[in-house]
């Protein structure tokens, strides 16, 4: 898996990259009461704002990490948001994203890398 500074974690499922948040940034976040995903089939763009996070303590969006198209949502977190508190890394992804380059993941943080700058 791959992290990026705004805490999201990045896997690739074959020609695909699963997005999601870190446990790091669901704990900050509190518990969270509401989930707003995007529609398949949409292009994003890096740092495009694509995902509305609300828990009890603040709203929070989170931005598309690399160019692409979404292919795939996770429509159960529109049902059970605290999936997002619950299981950060697994059940609770966000989107799935078809993207040009999957070079482009080498950018980000490996494990370790994110370990320290949550330290």
């Amino acid at each position: 898996m791959k992290y990026t500074e705004d805490h999201e974690w990045l896997r690739v499922e074959g020609d695909v990259v699963v997005v999601g948040i870190t446990e790091h940034a669901s704990t900050q976040l509190g518990d969270v009461v509401f989930v707003e995903l995007p529609e398949v089939g949409t292009m994003v763009a890096a740092g495009d704002e694509i995902v509305v996070i609300e828990s009890v303590k603040a709203a929070s969006d989170i931005v598309a990490p690399l160019d692409g198209e979404i292919v795939a949502v996770n429509d159960a977190l529109a049902d059970e948001p605290g999936k997002v508190n619950e299981d950060p890394l697994g059940a609770a992804w966000f989107f799935k994203m078809k993207i040009d380059d999957l070079g482009a993941l080498d950018s980000f943080m490996d494990e370790d890398a994110y370990a320290d700058l949550v330290a």
